[in-house]
């Protein structure tokens, strides 16, 4: 195919029409979203879809920075339903990697062309003097952007537990634009850049989901105090300083918690424990069995190895056999 053969669009029909709408109401009912929420989804066929691909990214990448870890993202509906109900440093990873897939996929979905209320990002600003002509399909994180804040809700005034998790979901949001390139590509004769098209593209999600770990790990336990000026609630280091935690006041970009965590060593409402985890010996044993000890096992397991690529079109392996050693946690 060349590109340029002329496309046959079939004409949709009423009834496919009218089954395509309902298949897709009954998407967003399956997701069990708030009312507004809800609403929301309904109203762009490509939303339904674009929030089955966030959570599942966000799932995937969470357990994947969590991998070596007691908790290792645990997602299971018991598991996170008791976690979401506290305010555990967890947690704040949680709306975070959630807010900042749902603005990725979107704005994603937006460049991509599957939505039908926002398409390519339109960037006047990386037009100037030196001929830069805007072309491409840039990630749209203007309307990305626009829709996370209102699908998430409005800033609440009193509840510390609800503004913890509105400031966890900005921060999600905050390191997706942080990540913003612009990407150009040359055009003109021989090679020259007489005329440069440039394009704005997010962060891999993965880059992403690394940059939130580290907010994880210095994130800051809060309290709550009063604005005496506006009368509202403000987010702010806990009244009684305990061992171990910081009395800086956290900033927009910071991760926040209110409760501190469980070890998640044994099995409880928040976790299945590690008992039986895999481990790697001289990497994470000792911390992920909590000190219990862990088994050893071996085993022989055969994989592909010494492959190489031939002329045309396919890679040639043999098969190499080893033994190797699997360390679990003792009960």
């Amino acid at each position: 195919l060349t590109g340029n053969e002329p496309l046959t669009i079939l004409p949709l029909t009423s009834e496919m029409e009218e089954a395509a709408v309902k298949a897709h109401y009954k998407v967003c009912d399956r997701l069990k979203l708030e009312k507004k929420q809800r609403r929301m989804c309904r109203r762009d066929p490509g939303v339904a879809e674009t929030l089955m691909e966030a959570i599942s990214m966000s799932a995937l990448e969470c357990q994947y920075q969590f991998r070596f870890e007691r908790w290792n993202c645990t997602l299971e509906g018991r598991y996170r339903a008791s976690l979401l109900k506290r305010g555990f440093k967890e947690t704040a990873f949680l709306y975070a990697i959630s807010s900042a897939g749902l603005t990725h996929a979107m704005a994603k979905a937006c460049s991509a062309g599957r939505m039908e209320r926002c398409t390519c990002d339109e960037a006047p600003d990386l037009e100037n003097r030196e001929a830069w002509q805007w072309g491409g399909c840039g990630d749209n994180l203007k309307y990305s952007n626009k829709f996370v804040k209102e699908f998430l809700g409005r800033k609440p005034n009193k509840d510390l537990r609800a503004r913890v998790d509105f400031h966890n979901n900005l921060v999600g949001m905050k390191v997706i634009k942080a990540g913003v390139e612009t990407t150009c590509k040359c055009h003109g004769v021989s090679g020259s850049c007489t005329v440069r098209t440039c394009w704005r593209q997010l962060s891999p999600f993965h880059e992403i989901g690394k940059q939130l770990k580290q907010k994880y790990e210095t994130s800051l336990k809060v309290g709550s105090t009063t604005n005496e000026a506006t009368g509202e609630g403000d987010i702010s280091p806990p009244k009684k300083s305990t061992p171990g935690h910081s009395d800086q006041i956290p900033r927009t970009t910071d991760l926040v918690y209110i409760d501190d965590s469980p070890s998640f060593c044994m099995m409880s409402r928040y976790s299945p424990g590690t008992s039986g985890r895999k481990c790697y010996k001289d990497k994470n044993c000792d911390s992920i069995c909590c000190g219990r000890g862990h088994n050893t096992q071996s085993r022989v397991v055969t994989r592909p190895c010494q492959c190489q690529v031939r002329w045309c079109c396919y890679v040639e392996c043999k098969q190499c056999t080893q033994r190797e050693e699997v360390y679990t946690c003792k009960d």
